[in-house]
């Protein structure tokens, strides 16, 4: 016995499709069709922000940033750490080349380009983090600054003036070895002619006052001599830089230092827990 599609029965012999009573049964089972409908996609700034307040948003931003996962910190520890390596590398690479070019500016006796390689530096380092390392008794340390350099080439021009100056001063000296300047000038001319040694040369200058200390009367002339002679440190040079500036390096270098502090300040407080746990 054949029976008529759509009667409300189905034919033994020919099945109909199976999604043909899909809708009853979903209503026999209580399932609504609504469920079976394609998800809609929800951006989201709207999932984790719905319903929320900017007040509570910005709650909750501060917390994430003031209290990350340890996984968190240590992500971000170490992109901070290469790129404040490299900022503080630059600075010193920075700082280095215009010390070089103050002591090219002194070895070229030019005092107006000195004086502006000099402030070039000086500004530099005063308003940079500059870590460097220099030698102090043989020891290798660790130094914020240039470390200390010489202009050598000005100490020399301006000790070979004070020489001459006092050279003038004993032209008329009546002590019984004679004129000792005059006898030291013609024993170390002819050593500055022999090693090639200019009038400025410090190998000149040592050979001066040397040869004036022999005379037995030149005691009182050698003592106004060497006076005569500016002191070094006054041609040395040591600029210090900062141990923090706010600069792109010092803003890394006090995030690294947040995130140790808190990661140490961490580790505290597991081990009393740890220990505090042991006795309960």
């Amino acid at each position: 016995m054949l029976f008529k599609k759509g009667n409300g029965h189905s034919s033994p012999f020919i099945p109909e499709p199976k999604h043909a009573n899909l809708g009853s049964m979903r209503n026999n089972f209580g399932i609504k069709s609504a469920n079976f409908a394609p998800k809609q996609h929800i951006p989201l700034k709207q999932r984790l922000f719905a319903n929320k307040t900017k007040g509570q948003i910005a709650w909750a931003v501060f917390k994430w940033i003031i209290a990350p996962k340890n996984w968190k910190l240590i992500i971000i520890f170490f992109p901070l750490l290469l790129t404040t390596t490299k900022l503080l590398r630059e600075d010193h690479i920075k700082m280095t080349q215009l010390r070089d070019a103050v002591i090219a500016a002194d070895a070229e006796e030019d005092d107006e380009k000195l004086e502006a390689s000099l402030n070039e530096l000086k500004n530099f380092v005063f308003n940079n983090i500059v870590v460097n390392v220099v030698d102090r008794n043989g020891d290798r340390i660790i130094t914020f600054g240039t470390g200390p350099f010489y202009l050598e080439h000005l100490y020399t021009r301006a000790a070979s003036d004070a020489l001459f100056l006092a050279a003038n001063s004993f032209e008329n000296d009546d002590n019984p070895n004679g004129n000792i300047y005059k006898e030291a000038s013609l024993t170390c001319k002819e050593r500055a002619i022999k090693n090639h040694w200019s009038w400025d040369n410090p190998n000149f200058i040592n050979c001066m006052t040397t040869e004036i200390a022999k005379y037995p009367s030149a005691e009182e002339i050698t003592d106004e001599l060497v006076a005569s002679i500016p002191p070094t440190d006054l041609y040395r040079r040591n600029y210090a830089s900062p141990a923090w500036a706010p600069t792109t390096s010092g803003w890394c270098l006090l995030g690294l230092a947040a995130i140790v502090v808190v990661i140490f300040i961490r580790i505290i407080i597991w081990i009393i827990y740890g220990i505090a746990l042991l006795f309960v």
